[in-house]
């Protein structure tokens, strides 16, 4: 519909739109890429406009010019999330952060917490029936606009219409500017090291993320990054607080479907878009699309009716305990609280959902390279998310699942998957915290992403699947109840003696003699929902002249399924990869089931019997 014919006494130019602006007016901007660009900058050039207090959730434009002295004489800049471009003049002080979940924005501008007298919003042109749409900023500008005694809007034709609760009928709208341009680009390109860095991290998220979860990808380049690494799922959906251009190859492979969501089937539920003129032609007139208010998105009670709602966010550190810092360094504010919190509780109060938390190990700063998980949060540091709040955090070196798990337990697995580097120092400083055991073994100081090549997952006869990967140091408590789950039969197999107790330094001694090469210890694991247990345990130890002995025992309720069988032949595969030719095995007369094992494996096993033993040995073909 043509704003002449509809409206012509709203439509102005943009410098008599700005000259509505009062002295002392409280103004809001309409967020990140959906940003009006032409009446900033023309309410910037009017100098005529003084003392103005300017609120924005991700502020663009404004970064250009937020280190002028003219501009900060004359407006003040606050600001929900400080946006990579904004950094700097926040660690100055040149402009103001309010620290708040975004779900309660809105609140706090219908409630007049925050009052406004002006909105300064963008939109596409109206439809056949008078309603424009606010394209990809719908988060806390529908509030902020119904919130102002003024609305502005600049009208430009290049603004996507999205569907969902985006429209606005021009009724609503007091002043039209139009001014066509090129929405906000919001592309970050990663340099070698991140591309690495995202690549292994999505190989870890792609092991907890199963086929049909929902999934919220946080602010940042990092979650977005990971995305890609997703495209084995099925059936994916997704309901978060900002669309990028990270989604697109899953949506246009068919791996986001929204097929087996709970809340709001068959369609995308987003407030942001944030990226490329990619993603903003897929937004566009695209139904798939649910745009909302972030009192709807962000809202963790509605948030929770999504079934298997996995959150994905980053985070600048993490402390030994699982205390998460997202939105400063030390003292300095560095991004926002954002979304995050409110969906790590929406997700924790999901059927079948939990929140990851994704970082690099380290990070660079002017006095070298340092480790993001920390023996103590840095001084000033916020934390965004309790120890109590996190599920699972990866890095490149591994997954922490933190869960339920007490502080030894969380000590380990983020030790685990700290930077080879910094797990000596980590291990003392915990250590002199009473937070672990004296004399627990620090994990191995390499990087051991080759170990991903040494684990496989085997369907059973009984339909369920187990995980064959190596131990690891973290593995202790449930080692521990794998011992006491087996039968004194099988433990006297198993040690050759009516072995009783299964202490904590006799895990010690077990782990003492894994290298992950010449000695190789392998559980398999079966998943109840998130929970893992233990049902067995495999091992291969150096005999020298490229021979190893090898062992395992499976618990007795899952037996004759075929763990042991794709155990052993996991072993071979390891033991080859390291340079062994050869198994030999003691066994008991009596374990008929173990001979059989290694006689079907290997047909031409030589066998030697000596009393109540028998001695085996396998070649390798």
């Amino acid at each position: 519909m043509n704003l002449d014919k509809l409206c012509p006494e709203k439509l102005v130019d943009a410098k008599t739109a700005v000259s509505r602006i009062r002295q002392g007016s409280r103004v809001f901007i309409g967020t990140g890429c959906g940003e009006p660009q032409h009446l900033i900058r023309t309410m910037i050039q009017d100098s005529d406009i003084q003392d103005v207090m300017i609120y924005q959730m991700l502020s663009h434009t404004l970064s250009q010019v937020i280190e002028d002295e003219g501009f900060q004489k004359r407006f003040s800049l606050k600001l929900f999330f400080i946006s990579r471009t904004m950094r700097r003049a926040a660690s100055v002080g040149k402009l103001d952060y309010i620290p708040t979940y975004l779900s309660q924005i809105p609140e706090l501008f219908y409630s007049g917490r925050i009052g406004l007298d002006v909105a300064l919003i963008q939109v596409s042109p109206p439809g056949p029936f008078g309603y424009c749409s606010l394209g990809v900023s719908v988060d806390i500008t529908r509030a902020g606009m119904a919130s102002a005694k003024l609305v502005i809007a600049q009208v430009n034709a290049d603004m996507p219409r999205t569907s969902g609760h985006s429209f606005v009928h021009v009724d609503d709208i007091d002043l039209f500017v139009r001014h066509d341009e090129s929405i906000v680009n919001n592309l970050y390109t990663l340099s070698d090291e991140e591309e690495e860095i995202s690549r292994r991290i999505g190989m870890y998220v792609a092991q907890v993320v199963e086929d049909g979860a929902t999934l919220q990808v946080g602010y940042g380049y990092l979650p977005n990054a990971v995305l890609k690494y997703l495209d084995q799922k099925k059936d994916l959906g997704i309901h978060t607080q900002v669309i990028t251009d990270g989604l697109l190859p899953l949506l246009e492979k068919k791996v986001i479907t929204n097929t087996r969501k709970t809340l709001v089937p068959g369609r995308v539920v987003a407030s942001l878009c944030m990226g490329s003129p990619a993603i903003y032609n897929y937004v566009n007139d695209n139904p798939m699309f649910d745009f909302r208010g972030s009192d709807f998105v962000n809202d963790p009670k509605v948030i929770a009716r999504n079934d298997n709602l996995v959150s994905i966010g980053s985070a600048l550190e993490v402390d030994l305990t699982g205390q998460v810092c997202s939105d400063s360094l030390g003292n300095v504010f560095y991004s926002g609280i954002g979304d995050q919190v409110d969906f790590q509780r929406g997700a924790a109060m999901s059927r079948g959902g939990f929140s990851i938390i994704v970082m690099p190990s380290t990070a660079m700063t002017p006095q070298g390279r340092v480790s993001r998980i920390q023996a103590n949060l840095s001084e000033g540091a916020g934390i965004a998310a309790t120890r109590a709040d996190v599920d699972i955090i990866i890095t490149e070196h591994g997954i922490a699942e933190l869960q339920g798990k007490s502080i030894y337990q969380r000590v380990m697995e983020l030790i685990q998957i700290a930077h080879p580097d910094f797990r000596d120092d980590l291990m003392a400083k915990a250590k002199e915290r009473g937070y672990i055991f004296e004399d627990q073994l620090p994990p191995v100081n390499e990087d051991l992403i080759f170990l991903e090549d040494y684990k496989r997952r085997v369907p059973l006869s009984s339909g369920k699947q187990v995980l064959l990967r190596p131990l690891l140091p973290s593995d202790e408590l449930m080692y521990r109840n794998f011992f006491y789950s087996l039968d004194r039969e099988s433990v006297y197999k198993r040690f050759y003696y009516d072995k009783t107790n299964f202490s904590h330094h006799t895990v010690q001694q077990h782990y003492d003699r894994i290298d992950y090469r010449n000695n190789m210890f392998l559980i398999g694991l079966i998943s109840r929902k998130r929970h893992q247990e233990i049902v067995a345990i495999g091992s291969y130890m150096d005999m020298g002249n490229q021979r190893a002995e090898v062992a395992f025992v499976t618990r007795d309720d899952f037996h004759d399924q075929g763990i042991a069988t794709a155990m052993l032949d996991q072993l071979e595969f390891i033991a080859r990869e390291n340079g062994f030719t050869s198994f030999f095995a003691l066994t008991m007369r009596n374990n008929a089931a173990m001979v059989h094992i290694f006689k079907k494996r290997y047909p031409d096993v030589e066998i030697d019997y000596d009393g109540k033993e028998v001695y085996l040995s396998m070649q390798f073909s």
